[in-house]
């Protein structure tokens, strides 16, 4: 029997996928993969199929399966598509899972990944949003190691003390601010696609890096971490650290703040959680204080970015808000990359879409997917109504 951790890349041609790989290449006697899936990419997913050779990978674009199939043939690999093949390659037996599928589409494959009752390691913070209650349900339920990959609560995570729960004030998430952030929202509302995924720190896909212009996704996060640490929302701040070294803190009831620090790069939370619960290395720029010379840190503007309110909002209101939010979002965020809207048009759509959808209940994944569509074809209708 091999002694090497079993893994599956749920979203591996993208941002945090391609950082696991580049963690998994740099140790291949640690780390064996059994399943890899993309969106619609087969270039790049049948360029590692033929790397690592997993037994299986999933394409999500069904147009794209003739595709793949020519790519692998002969490989002996297992070729799925679909939304289903996607869910499938999720249930295969392996040890640990990253859930790095951007958006409410990676719903279905974390669930399914949580099920199996092992590690999960989860960048997909809409999980989170559109089924909190839902998903950490499912983690008790099968004893699921959960770990989470984004920086911010990676770092809580690794100085949250479970022993002393009561003894927490508050926890800090702190944010950049985006490309926007020392600009006004005049200038904001002539932004273009360039401007906004111009991030000034981190390198991310098209999605976060839109979120993170709007700060939708500290809001998102937000809501993440009310779930995660089981924390009211009344003691969660967000805090903008144009530095991003602090990664997030927590403070205690004797005035103690825990915090992690690093450079910007995904590879170092990611780490944490390939090799949990020991560490392992990672090939990442090291902190040099002196260079650094200073941190800045100032309050987020929630007039600038209403975003940050609006999530707040929703997360008072309950789970479907929450989806609702989302999915808004997504759709939003999609149009302003096809050149559409016009920046704060996102974060106007989302608002609208609040305010005029029906709150529904929400006890299970197909109450959220059903929400989420209607919520979809509501956002797209207002854009139809813009055009």
């Amino acid at each position: 029997m091999s002694d090497k951790k079993r893994v599956t890349i749920l979203g591996a041609t993208g941002s945090v996928g391609q950082s696991t790989v580049d963690l998994i290449r740099r140790n291949r006697d640690q780390f064996e993969i059994g399943a890899l899936t993309a969106n619609s990419n087969v270039e790049a997913l049948a360029s590692l199929a033929r790397e690592f050779s997993p037994q299986v990978v999933a394409i999500a674009d069904s147009s794209r399966y003739g595709a793949l199939c020519d790519a692998l043939a002969g490989t002996g690999i297992s070729v799925l598509c679909g939304q289903e093949g996607i869910v499938e390659a999720s249930a295969l037996p392996v040890d640990w899972t990253m859930a790095a599928i951007v958006g409410a589409a990676g719903l279905q494959p974390t669930m399914t990944a949580v099920q199996q009752g092992k590690t999960v390691a989860f960048a997909n913070k809409e999980c989170l949003v559109c089924a909190g209650d839902l998903m950490m349900a499912d983690i008790r339920k099968y004893g699921t190691t959960f770990l989470p990959v984004d920086s911010e609560h990676n770092a809580i995570f690794q100085v949250f003390e479970n022993t002393q729960r009561e003894k927490i004030e508050r926890l800090v998430l702190t944010g950049s601010g985006g490309p926007f952030r020392t600009v006004n929202r005049e200038v904001m509302a002539s932004a273009t696609r360039a401007q906004a995924l111009a991030h000034p720190n981190w390198s991310m896909g098209a999605k976060i890096s839109i979120d993170s212009a709007t700060m939708m996704n500290k809001g998102l996060e937000f809501i993440e971490a009310c779930y995660l640490f089981d924390m009211p929302a009344e003691k969660i701040d967000i805090l903008v650290h144009p530095q991003s070294v602090i990664h997030s803190m927590v403070e205690y009831a004797d005035g103690s703040i825990l915090a992690q620090l690093g450079s910007p790069d995904m590879r170092t939370p990611i780490a944490y959680c390939l090799g949990w619960p020991d560490r392992m290395d990672a090939p990442v720029e090291k902190l040099d204080f002196v260079k650094l010379s200073r941190m800045d840190f100032e309050a987020p503007d929630y007039k600038k970015f209403p975003a940050l309110r609006l999530a707040r909002e929703a997360h008072a209101a309950g789970m479907s808000a929450t989806v609702t939010l989302n999915a808004a979002n997504e759709i939003a965020v999609a149009a302003f990359l096809d050149d559409r809207i016009r920046f704060l048009d996102i974060t106007n759509i989302v608002e609208d879409c609040l305010n005029h959808q029906e709150m529904l209940p929400i006890s299970s994944v197909d109450d959220v997917i059903a929400l989420d569509g209607i919520v979809r074809r509501l956002a797209s209708r207002k854009l139809d109504e813009m055009s």
